[in-house]
């Protein structure tokens, strides 16, 4: 197919959902010369270079393309692939975000299809992209609709002695490594991957606060992070991370209050093999880089709350990602589309509603890139008309959230 392509449906999949074509694995990962191959092609189809954030050495495109609504359906099956397939091929997206759980897997495997016809028809190899999941929600599979999610948990789990119970929480989260496991590796066959270059674990101390005190959660985070080492080791994963919704937001008197510093030293003892310290001549590096919170003008604390500390310093969780080395993905910028209906002013050069929300988050400091979600083609070309901008200047930036926000901006 041409990069313009789009696939009709009944192809790929017979009539119980289940895979008919036996794709290979798509090898590799993410890489600075691959990346920045996609930028210098995208650049020939009108992108501006400055769309591309640079991370650790790798150009990410400032928007990424999310997979979380849908139904569990042929046609939202197919409605994903394609997005991500017009995302990429479009020049404007080489961060695709998902997670086990959305659609019951089927949002992964989805990417996995249109994964493998953007490397079958030329238009972006592996190492051009970067891909992320999540996990530690409970899910079932959506290709046995019949098999609903506990029944799945007790047949896949709970029956075979990966876990009990009890290592379930309140919040229908686990984060038992054994678990943890399962899900990555089931993630790399549904998305056909060899390597994923990020995972998260997904809204972890919002699901566990009320079950465990904050030292049992620290605990439980220190065999998490140390299992996504070891995965990291083996090249199942490159980066790990935390997919948060309140945590990282609210203030420290807040119940679920989590500091970012303190995750970090997790992560450095984790790397460093468990229970150390890992200050000296050995330490190691780790792999937890990334964060996701949600970011838009309705939940703007990560820009204006000052409620992380760094070392003696009190600053926003945003300056904080920055000091410690962390990068931002913004989850929810359009508020699941509530924010487009908000009165917004034009500002610098952003007009549309949808570029008019977008412009103001993937220009913030320490951002990389909003998370988008998207699967109907207009959808599709409307969200990616902020690509054709590039972000703000940090003065316009500043501008912009006077405007916005009705309030100067701190510091």
């Amino acid at each position: 197919m041409p990069s313009d392509a789009v696939a009709t449906g009944g192809d790929d999949n017979d009539n119980d959902g289940h895979d008919s074509h036996d794709y290979p694995v798509i090898k590799g990962f993410a890489t600075p010369q691959g990346t920045e191959k996609f930028v210098q092609a995208a650049a020939a189809k009108g992108r501006p270079p400055g769309h591309f954030r640079t991370f650790d050495g790798l150009r990410l495109s400032s928007i990424g393309m999310g997979t979380y609504l849908g139904d569990l359906s042929k046609e939202d099956d197919l409605a994903v692939e394609n997005a991500v397939y017009r995302s990429v091929s479009s020049g404007a997206v080489n961060v695709i975000d998902t997670a086990i759980n959305y659609r019951a897997m089927r949002s992964e495997k989805s990417i996995g299809r249109a994964l493998a016809r953007l490397q079958r028809d030329g238009v972006a190899s592996r190492d051009q992209l970067f891909i992320s999941t999540k996990n530690g929600y409970i899910t079932n599979d959506g290709d046995f609709p019949g098999v609903d999610v506990m029944e799945y948990v007790y047949r896949m789990y709970i029956a075979a002695g990966v876990m009990t119970a009890d290592d379930i929480s309140s919040g229908y989260n686990v984060m038992k490594p054994e678990y943890l496991a399962r899900c990555i590796d089931k993630s790399l066959a549904n998305m056909r991957l060899s390597t994923i270059d990020l995972v998260y674990i997904h809204n972890a101390f919002e699901s566990w606060h009320k079950d465990v005190s904050r030292e049992q959660f620290m605990e439980m985070l220190a065999r998490a992070f140390e299992l996504y080492e070891r995965y990291r080791e083996e090249g199942k994963l490159r980066y790990y991370g935390m997919a948060t919704w309140t945590c990282f937001r609210v203030m420290p008197e807040s119940d679920e209050y989590l500091s970012l510093e303190s995750v970090v030293r997790v992560a450095e003892q984790a790397a460093a093999g468990g229970g150390g310290s890992s200050s000296g001549g050995n330490k190691k590096n780790h792999g937890f880089r990334f964060i996701q919170l949600p970011y838009n003008l309705a939940y703007s604390e990560a820009l204006l709350s000052k409620n992380q500390k760094v070392g003696r310093e009190t600053m926003t969780v945003l300056e904080a990602a920055a000091k410690l080395g962390i990068g931002v993905f913004a989850s929810a910028p359009l508020f699941q589309g509530r924010l487009l209906r908000a009165q917004v002013p034009d500002y610098a050069g952003a007009s549309d509603p949808v570029s008019k929300l977008l412009q103001i988050v993937r220009s913030s400091p320490s951002v990389i890139a909003p998370l988008v979600g998207q699967k109907k083609p207009e959808h599709v070309e409307e969200n990616l008309k902020v690509a054709d901008l590039p972000p703000l200047s940090e003065q316009e930036f500043r501008k912009a959230v006077d405007t916005l926000m009705n309030r100067p901006m701190s510091g």
